[in-house]
């Protein structure tokens, strides 16, 4: 199976911005067990989410006094099946509340939760989304991936922490390597390689061989390169990646359009190269911000072919690195991040 036929319905489901996909719990569970610390005494904001489906909500409100946090937040659309939560079947946006225990019975209860109307449609963008999210300490949530850059940029402008999911080729986005290479949003460390699958709405088209439906009519699509991305510190992620590679000039060649030499896999870092390096973007799993400095990427630093070499040489497309093939052309190399070892 293909990476484009295992990503059809994925990315017809794009283009028609249908981004509702639910995350499932176990895949919450894997990655909120790395920042437990992180909501002590918090207000966590789970926005562009639905708690009639929404696995966020159900760990956070199982969690809640395991976790110590003050108070849930969630937006939602309202639509069918609108009464789990006590709620008429109209299609009036509401946003839920939850404090914790109320009654004393130390257990949490449905009842013990605010339902309150919004005037919107609880869209993030919009003004009460905003405010509300201004109130929060922590958002968690899966953003609509079709919006992603906006809505990285809303967090960033309201200086939030945060843990969101969203694919991995983001961070080659103009407004998102920014944030990875000062260090300002980072992977998160429980997905590092695969796919992930997503329950969708009933009415999402399912036809690729990487879905199917469950028992009870339940759909499901298989995602490739989903990531955790996140601005919480967690102690694994200053592991050093243990390089065994001895440096040979035959076997990391430069690049025929920037002063750095081409690494194709994380594992083949030498150790005793001290220059800038183009690694492949899977590199950010294993990034030690202790251990190396980013320097750029292949989209920022490659200098236009068209300066250096003959038309007709090169693959032409958006900027990226080139190696010579030694015959006079060249070859178009895939998205770089460009790192160097920190000076001791």
């Amino acid at each position: 199976m293909t990476k484009a036929s295992r990503n059809h319905d994925f990315q017809k489901a794009k283009r028609a911005k249908k981004d509702e996909f639910y995350t499932s719990l176990n895949d919450i569970e894997l990655e909120l067990k790395h920042y437990t610390s992180h909501f002590v005494g918090k207000v966590v904001y789970c926005n562009c989410d639905d708690p009639r489906a929404s696995n966020f909500f159900k760990y956070f409100f199982t969690n809640f006094e395991k976790l110590g946090l003050k108070k849930i937040i969630t937006t939602c659309y309202r639509s069918q099946d609108a009464t789990h939560f006590g709620l008429d079947d109209s299609d009036q946006a509401v946003y839920l509340e939850y404090s914790g225990d109320i009654d004393g019975d130390n257990s949490p209860d449905v009842e013990e939760i605010g339902i309150k109307p919004l005037n919107g449609d609880g869209d993030f963008r919009s003004a009460e989304s905003v405010d509300l999210l201004q109130q929060a300490d922590i958002v968690v949530t899966n953003p609509p991936f079709s919006l992603f850059r906006e809505y990285v940029a809303q967090l960033v402008k309201y200086e939030k922490k945060f843990l969101i999911i969203g694919n991995m080729n983001a961070v080659t986005y103009n407004e998102i390597f920014p944030l990875i290479q000062d260090n300002q949003m980072w992977y998160g460390p429980s997905i590092r390689s695969g796919d992930r699958e997503f329950r969708v709405p009933d009415d999402y088209p399912i036809t690729a061989a990487g879905s199917r439906v469950d028992e009870l009519g339940n759909k499901y699509i298989r995602v490739k390169g989903v990531r955790w991305f996140t601005n919480l510190d967690y102690s694994s992620r200053y592991k050093d990646l243990d390089l065994q590679k001895t440096y040979c000039p035959s076997v990391y060649p430069k690049y025929a359009n920037f002063d750095a030499i081409e690494v194709g896999k994380t594992m083949d870092i030498p150790f005793d190269y001290e220059d800038p390096m183009g690694v492949p973007i899977s590199f950010l799993d294993k990034y030690n911000p202790r251990q190396f400095d980013i320097i750029g990427s292949s989209k920022s630093l490659g200098q236009p072919m068209s300066q250096i070499a003959k038309k007709g040489s090169y693959q032409q497309g958006g900027p990226r690195f080139y190696l010579t093939k030694g015959d006079g052309t060249y070859r178009r190399m895939y998205e770089r991040i460009v790192i160097r070892k920190k000076q001791s």
